[in-house]
């Protein structure tokens, strides 16, 4: 089945194709792919032998972008974004712009001593932190990022505790992230929250703002897991028979904007994985950024956007519809 002219015909039934931006309100710079780990379900395939970080002129293009009244948050990810060599810089000027500024952080790699730093100075910037725990289960969440990560995770969450995150009143947001384990869709974010909150808090101390959930991709390394387990087909029948319509006005590409670590402009970070280049006359390198044009482009699709649509939605920012 072509599952990719399945999706635009799956928007054409709710008149929705084509699709468009609405605005630019969140600016994601991927600004590495490398990164201290190499997780099974990481669709960028980042890992410590990867290379790819962005320039600087590109970073400064960024700052410039995210400047735009429009633009509301600057989201940086990766990779692991601590192994960029300018990521304290970047964060310092990102923070004179009173935005809301936010870091994806898998959190292991903040026990490294090379990296222990950033537990302060994501305070002193004020940055939020969104750690990846995909599993309340030692062993499963092992499974999918590595021996001993999950202990790692736990000590860091701790760490940014005591800084203050995660806290009532301290203006420090920690969230977490759950991703499934297998080729399955994520329960109620709701119910999973509720779970997190107190096994977390009881077991080790732990406190967080709020819980993200979202659905696997079938892209980079999960794609792979996908085709090697035998589950391609079905997981991909999965997305297309979960296919929630009311999901697609809130889709994260009517307000994102992906930056790549080379500059280059994409509709989402998954479209960025898989080289979907931006449709029409739009900027395509974020030196060229435009936010007029880029406000109202029309957004490339193709099968993998079941992932958004599926069940309650999935956006970086956990489900789209509660």
């Amino acid at each position: 089945m072509d599952f990719s002219q399945s999706f635009a015909d799956q928007l054409k039934a709710c008149s929705e194709y084509p699709l468009y931006a609405q605005a630019v309100e969140t600016l994601q710079t991927n600004i590495t792919r490398r990164c201290n780990l190499s997780c099974r379900h990481c669709h960028v395939e980042a890992s410590p032998a990867r290379t790819e970080e962005m320039s600087r002129q590109d970073m400064e293009a960024c700052l410039r972008a995210a400047a735009h009244p429009e633009i509301k948050t600057l989201d940086i990810t990766g990779g692991a974004p601590e192994t960029h060599p300018r990521l304290v810089w970047f964060l310092r000027e990102a923070a004179l712009m009173k935005k809301r500024v936010l870091v994806r952080s898998n959190a292991a790699i903040l026990l490294e001593k090379q990296y222990q730093h950033f537990l302060d100075i994501y305070a002193e910037s004020g940055a939020e932190v969104v750690v990846s725990l995909p599993n309340l289960n030692h062993d499963r969440t092992d499974r999918m990022r590595g021996p001993d990560v999950f202990g790692k995770i736990i000590v860091a969450l701790g760490e940014l505790n005591s800084r203050g995150y995660g806290k009532k009143g301290s203006g420090l947001v920690l969230d977490l992230v759950h991703n499934p384990v297998g080729a399955y869709l994520p329960g109620s974010q709701e119910v999973l929250e509720r779970e997190y909150r107190n096994r977390l808090r009881r077991d080790f101390g732990i406190e967080f703002n709020r819980l993200y959930c979202l659905i696997n991709f079938p892209v980079g390394r999960y794609l792979d897991f996908l085709r090697g387990s035998g589950n391609l087909e079905e997981y991909f029948r999965l997305l297309k028979e979960s296919f929630n319509s009311a999901a697609v006005g809130s889709v994260m590409c009517r307000t994102t904007l992906s930056v790549a670590p080379d500059g280059r402009l994409f509709d989402c970070d998954f479209n960025q994985v898989l080289d979907l280049s931006l449709s029409g006359q739009t900027p395509v390198h974020i030196r060229d950024f435009d936010y007029a044009k880029l406000s109202r482009r029309q957004i490339v699709v193709r099968g993998h956007c079941y992932s958004c649509t599926a069940g309650a939605g999935s956006s970086c920012q956990g489900v789209l519809q509660k």
